[in-house]
This record gives C-alpha cells, structure tokens and sequence, in this order.
C-alpha cells in the first residue's frame, strides 16, 4: 500500500512537470504549434489531449497541471496518513511485546540485568527506535521516487538519463565514510544512555541516604559526567549530520553541470532535447540525496534499533516456564524434597525437605548467608528448582503455571511497596471503587488494624501517601502493605523481614496483628529478630544453605545448641 502510494505521488508529479514542457513552447514567443516531439515517450499526455478532441492551448496545459498536481497532494496526504498509522502500529506492537516479555522475564535472569538497560530500553530506546522507523520509510520512499523520477528521464531522453545516473551513482561513494562513522556513534549513544539511566535510578532509589549522607552532590558529579559524554557523542553525530546537509547541495549540481556539458560539448547534443530529462533527473537526484540523509539518520540510530532487538530476543529466550496446571485454591501441602539450588555453580542450597501444611506459620532463620531469602524466592516461584522435587497440593511444580499460584501469595518485604498514589490505590491496586470492592477494602483494613488511622485521614481513603509513602510514618506503610496483600485474598503470606526495619513499640503491635491472622493462613517468615517467630508452628533453622533442624521454638532450644547460641544473640 505505502510503495503504490509513492509510487503514485512520483507519477502525478511526473506527469504534472511533463506539462511544464508544452507550457514553455507556448510561451517562447515563436507562435509555432506545440510539438510532442522534446517530451520523448511522454509524448502521450500531449497526444492523449488531442486524442479526447482537446485544444492544446494555455488554458488547457494549465489545467490539466493543476488536476495532475491537486491528485498528487491528494495521493501525498494518504501516503502521509498511512505511514502514521503504520508506525503507531509498529511502535505499539514493540512496547506491548516488550511489557509482556518483561512481565513473563525469569526472575533469576532479572536480578543479574542491567536496571539501566532495562529502563533506558523501554523508555528512551523506543523513542529511538521510533526515528529510525521513520528514517528507514522516509528513505524507501524517496528511493521509489527516485526510481520514479529515473524512469521518466529514461521515457524522455535515455542517452542524458545513462549519463546522470552514474553520476548520481559515484556520489555514493562520498556518504559510505559518513555512513560508518555514523553507526559507531550511534552504538556509543545507546551504551551511554544505558550507563546514565543506571545512574539516575540508584540517585532516586538511593536519594534518602545521598541527601543524608552529604553524598548526594558528589554522585551528581557522575551523573554529570554521564551527560558530558552522551553530549559528546550527540555533538559528533549532529557534525555528521550537517555536513550531509551541506554537501548535499553543491554535489547535486556538481553532477548536472557536469553531465548538461558532457551532453552539449563531446555528444552534441541540444539542451531542448534534454531539458525535461534534466528536470525529472534533477528531482531524481534530489531525492537521491534525500535517501542518503535519511539513510545516514537512520543508522544513527541504529544502534537503538541493534540494542532494542537484542533486548527484546534476551527476555523472550529468558522467559519463567510456565506448566499447565493453574493453582486456583490451596487445600493440602507445600513440600520440599531433595531439594538443591545453584546460583552461577555455586550451591545455594543443599538438599532442603520439609513439609509445610495448610495454614501453619513457618518461619526461617539462621545466620546471614544461610539462604533463608533463597529458600523464600524457591517457595513463593520466583525461582527454579534446581534439583529435587518442589510441590504444591502434590502438583509438581514444573507442571504449575505459576502465575496462577503467585496470585495466592501476598508478599510483604521489609522495605514496604507504596506507589505514589492514593490509599485506596495502594491496597486495591487500582480496583474500581465498586460497593463490593469497597467493602473488602474496609475488611482488608480492619484485619490490618489501619482502619480507625486510615478513617482519621482528612481524605480518608483518597488521601495521597506521596513518593514511597513519604506522607505515613514506616509503620503505618507497613500496615498499608498487609492491607494490600489481605485485600487480594490470599492463601499465602510471605513475610521477607517484614517488621526488621522498625523500632520495637511499632514491631510488637504489628507482630500481635499478624499473630491474629495465624491459622486463617499459611505464613512464612523470615526473621533476624527471634522475638517475632517465638509462637510459629515451625521454625526451620538454616546453616551455610543446608537444614540443621527444624522443631516448635521449645524444641530447638532443646535439641541445637546453634539455635541456641543465636536465642542467646537475640537476649531471649
């Protein structure tokens, strides 16, 4: 559709200019009848005038000008309107891709990503990517003009139309060192832009410790050096540019008045013979070097378009397997056996079993680096299993789909998730404000005993809880997390340190709350602070990635002497 359109727009104008012929024999002064024979075979449009039994006079080459050039803005503003339409399609198929791709992307590959990568590509890349889709169509458009325009110069004078192409042609060779250096820059703007994003997002994440710290103005000096040199790279790419733009010009010229004097003085030729050859050339030409601009745009951005396809390849062959057997309740077990998980060759953990039952509350413990948050990314998906077996109600988990059991998990972490939005957001997760949805907003507060603060509000549940919840003190953002994960109504509670960031008044009178939600769901726990697993079903206590022993608190005390030793840490 797009090359019959600019093949069309090529056409009309070719005809429209044709006419500038006749138009010219009209008005030298001379008074002869206007003769076909200069236009070469476009002699037809003359011949086709006469043909319907019209006059070929002045008003009749104008008109038929003027009907050539109205179809032509005609055919140029679908062709316009068509190439829109196809770039939103293709630019939206490419983040819509990429949003799934990422939403299905295997948490084991994401951890060792590159953040900036990821950012930059979603974001600023597909900008990017936009102009070199442009670029590449503007320069497959200009080229059938081209082809158009040489075609039409053949149709009125072969012999000059031979002579401007290779001319045309050996101007080529001038843009291929352009061309080369223009990728690089192109590959240097990407990994620069990778390198800033990645920078920009750890000042935002890390902005609380910078600003206290005194740090924040010295990590701004490597942002700004960052810029310096995307700048530099931009600045090298703009120079390419321009020079393009520069020569373009004089080097168009420089082959017409070439050929115009090879054609009159060695061929003998006359410029009445090749004037209209010469017009179609001379757009031909032009177009030509409007190929190589665009060309030479599009490969500077090339590198995005490189970066983009890799990128989008790498989350679609890292893509979290997903079975077939969807988790819509749970009823029975979670059970470990054999269990081993390597992480880069290194073992992470080492034949782990044990069984976790409907509603028990389990907690993990052991020393830093004994894999307590491995074991918790195992049970809750987002990790494989290495080896061993893993099941859910006696489904094996290789056969689940696993985005149907992570709905049954609310997961609360020890730095709290709050979006900078309103309460009722934040804990619906943009549910519609029905009278249903209100009233399991209502009962999601009062399990998490944020009810009377969240009421006390003077927006109540509209209230904005700003950037990261900036707006409410940690334990009410805490509060506000279990509230979320309450809401969804969950079978499991996944608690990665929940309470460890606060002091200890706010701690007991969280903990007392999710000690009133034992049994009526299966918790487990991560917990540097025995304090807050005292009363769980089972603690399993880890060591260097292995099980050492697992038992009632009671029981421990009883039977390890390291779970002792680490009571004794904890002044219990």
């Amino acid at each position: 559709m797009s090359v019959a359109l600019s093949l069309l727009v090529g056409v009309l104008d070719g005809f429209g200019l044709a006419m500038f012929l006749p138009l010219l024999q009209m008005v030298d002064g001379s008074g002869a009848e206007v003769s076909s024979e200069e236009m070469g075979k476009l002699s037809f449009l003359v011949e086709g005038l006469r043909t319907v039994g019209l006059d070929i006079s002045l008003q009749t080459v104008l008109m038929v000008m003027l009907v050539f050039f109205v179809l032509k803005g005609v055919m140029k503003f679908f062709e316009g309107y068509y190439k829109v339409i196809l770039q939103q399609v293709f630019i939206r198929q490419i983040r819509f891709t990429n949003i799934d791709l990422l939403s299905g992307y295997d948490y084991k590959s994401f951890v060792s990503s590159d953040s900036g990568k990821i950012q930059n590509t979603l974001s600023g890349e597909v900008e990017r990517v936009m102009q070199a889709y442009r670029s590449y169509f503007s320069a497959f458009q200009s080229g059938i003009l081209v082809a158009v325009y040489m075609f039409l110069a053949f149709m009125s004078n072969a012999q000059f139309a031979i002579l401007v192409m290779i001319g045309g042609g050996l101007t080529n060779f001038i843009f291929s060192k352009f061309y080369k250096k223009t990728k690089i820059q192109s590959k240097n703007l990407t990994l620069e832009s990778h390198s800033f994003q990645g920078l920009l997002i750890q000042k935002v994440a890390n902005f609380k410790y910078l600003k206290a710290s005194g740090l924040i103005r010295n990590f701004g000096y490597k942002l700004k050096s960052s810029i310096a040199h995307i700048e530099e790279v931009q600045r090298k790419l703009g120079m390419l540019a321009s020079a393009l733009v520069a020569i373009r010009e004089p080097i168009v010229m420089l082959v017409v008045v070439a050929v115009i004097l090879i054609q009159m003085k060695l061929l003998g030729g006359s410029l009445g013979l090749i004037i209209l050859s010469l017009l179609f050339f001379y757009r031909a030409l032009t177009f030509l070097m409007a190929v190589q601009n665009h060309w030479n745009t599009f490969l500077s951005v090339s590198g995005s378009l490189d970066n983009m396809t890799e990128f989008t390849n790498d989350l679609a062959v890292n893509q979290e397997h997903q079975g077939t057997k969807s988790v819509n309740s749970f009823n029975q077990s979670l059970r470990l056996n054999g269990l081993d998980f390597f992480y880069n060759q290194e073992q992470v953990l080492k034949n782990v079993s044990f069984t976790i039952s409907k509603n028990e509350t389990i907690a993990l413990v052991g020393e830093s680096g004994s894999g307590k948050t491995t074991l918790m990314n195992v049970l809750c998906g987002l990790l494989p299993v290495g080896r061993g077996m893993y099941e859910v109600d006696g489904v094996d988990r290789k056969d689940i789909n696993m985005l149907s059991f992570q709905k049954r998990i609310g997961y609360i972490t020890q730095e709290p998730v709050i979006f900078n939005d309103t309460v009722f957001n934040n804990i619906t997760f943009w549910d519609e404000p029905t009278e249903a949805n209100i009233q399991r907003f209502e009962n999601a507060l009062k399990l998490a005993a944020i009810f009377d603060f969240v009421m006390e509000l003077p927006e109540k549940q509209n209230a904005p809880l700003g950037h990261n919840g900036v707006m409410v003190s940690g334990g009410q953002k805490q509060r506000i997390s279990i509230a979320r994960e309450l809401y969804k109504e969950v079978d499991f509670l996944f608690m990665d340190e929940a309470t460890s960031a606060l002091d200890s008044e706010t701690e007991k009178s969280i903990q007392e709350n999710i000690n009133l939600l034992k049994g009526k769901y299966t918790i487990i726990i991560i917990a540097h602070r025995l304090s807050t697993v005292k009363d769980a079903d089972k603690i399993v206590y880890l060591k260097n990635g292995a099980i050492e022993s697992i038992g009632t608190f009671d029981r421990l005390r009883e039977t390890s002497s390291r779970f002792n030793k680490l009571v004794e840490m904890n002044n219990l």
